[in-house]
């Protein structure tokens, strides 16, 4: 008798088709985050985007004074880099409210009520710092601000005309900075310090020349 061969049932278990997630469509989603990120950013404004103070408005700033700095220069023997250092920490770059909306670059304080402004500031007094309320001159530009400040070491003060004469005469501008210092230009224990800091931060010396 003849036994027939049983067949054997192959059961083939189905593949699971399974989604591949290929590199390219990473690198896609990777752009469209960017761009999307990016583009937020310059819709919302450049102030985000660049601080402000930034290098090149810094350098702008230097510029727009420099010219008239080395004008004064010739007429009264003030170095340039003491004129644009004084203005940048006085005004802090000229953003200050006091150089935006009177065009005082210097800080400089007035007596006539038609020509002045009441502002707050700080001055140093007896080993600490106190706010006070002063009268400022007021300008019609950032030029005749300059204008007056260099007429203040010429001229120097109503009790003392000579009070800044060290200043002009000064052979560079660390002898000029420290000048100013003694001759109580500001209240600040360390201003000549900042200020020559400054004026080699940003070489301000190279238009001394």
């Amino acid at each position: 008798m003849v036994q027939q061969k049983k067949k054997k049932t192959v059961h083939r278990k189905k593949k699971s088709r399974q989604r591949r997630f290929f590199p390219s469509r990473i690198l896609i989603a990777l752009f469209i985050v960017f761009f999307v990120f990016f583009g937020t950013l310059t819709i919302l404004g450049k102030s985000i985007i660049e601080p402000l103070n930034s290098s090149r408005e810094k350098e702008e700033f230097i510029v727009q004074l420099s010219g008239h700095a080395k004008t004064l220069q010739k007429e009264h023997d003030l170095l340039p880099s003491i004129s644009i250092g004084q203005a940048i920490l006085e005004s802090d770059w000229g953003t200050s409210e006091l150089a935006t909306e009177n065009k005082n670059l210097y800080g400089i304080k007035g007596s006539d009520p038609n020509n002045t402004a009441m502002m707050q500031t700080k001055e140093f007094v007896e080993g600490e710092w106190i706010e006070i309320e002063a009268p400022f001159r007021k300008y019609e530009s950032w030029q005749q601000s300059m204008d007056d400040h260099v007429l203040l070491f010429v001229n120097g003060t109503n009790w003392n005309a000579d009070q800044y004469t060290a200043v002009l005469a000064a052979d560079n501008y660390k002898e000029a900075a420290q000048a100013l210092q003694d001759n109580g230009y500001a209240t600040d224990p360390t201003y000549a310090k900042k200020l020559i800091n400054l004026i080699e931060q940003y070489q301000l010396h190279q238009y001394d020349d």
